[in-house]
């Protein structure tokens, strides 16, 4: 049963890094494909938990542009479960009022799996509650480097002059550009860095780090981070008056 946690006041939306499906089933002398199941199940718990408490936007660092580099068995065996989950959390998404989303190179999915998550957008295009944005064939430099290229199309055909290209003009050519920047960056498994996810978006995101693996990570252990969340001052620069 999900227990009801209350929304810290200024979060909006929580970006994840899902570390450490690996080390746990290695924990458990299992593959690392045991490991990445597991973790799909943790997803739907938090998922849910965040749509329950009227959470605009959950991102989860889903698949990186780099993880293609993995051995070719276990990049065909997560391409497997994404598509299962995507059938399967199907009812998921749409009981609890969610918006589905991908951030990052659909096109390099397989086609049964661009057409599963097509359709899962389509279909949950008309909620209202949460957004649940998985960032697949994702990377932060990349993102950024589309960016600049539509900028500069936009200054050969005259659309914007340079001098005119501001912070927001970068935003606004990002994936993400529909979306507010994460408030809250929670990583899994204890290690400290943001693995090129969402570069320009968290620059003023508070950072929390757990050294729970993703498997393990639940509500109780969201809770830990939003309270930690709640007692942070946000000066975004300035100083207290």
């Amino acid at each position: 049963m999900i227990e009801k946690i209350n929304l810290p006041k200024g979060l909006r939306h929580i970006a994840i890094i899902m570390d450490g499906n690996g080390r746990w089933a290695r924990q458990r002398t299992k593959n690392r494909i045991f490991g990445h199941h597991q973790g799909s199940k943790t997803v739907r718990t938090i998922a849910e938990v965040c749509a329950q408490m009227h959470l605009d936007v959950l991102s989860l660092f889903a698949f990186s542009t780099e993880n293609w580099l993995r051995p070719k068995a276990e990049v065909d065996a997560l391409m497997k479960l994404f598509k299962d989950f995507l059938k399967k959390e199907t009812d998921t998404v749409l009981k609890n009022n969610m918006r589905f989303r991908i951030t990052g190179q659909i096109h390099r999915l397989p086609k049964d799996v661009q057409k599963l998550a097509n359709e899962l957008t389509d279909k949950s295009s008309s909620n209202t509650g949460m957004i649940l944005n998985l960032a697949v064939s994702y990377g932060g430099r990349l993102e950024i480097t589309e960016a600049v290229k539509t900028i500069c199309r936009q200054v050969v055909d005259g659309k914007i002059s340079l001098d005119k290209i501001t912070e927001n003009t970068i935003s606004d050519n990002l994936w993400t550009s529909d979306i507010p920047d994460p408030d809250l960056l929670i990583r899994t498994s204890g290690e400290f860095r943001i693995s090129n996810f969402m570069i320009w978006q968290t620059a003023y995101s508070e950072i929390y780090i757990t050294d729970v693996l993703w498997p393990d990570f639940d509500q109780h252990e969201l809770a830990k981070a939003l309270e930690s969340f709640s007692k942070r001052k946000r000066r975004f620069g300035k100083v207290d008056e």
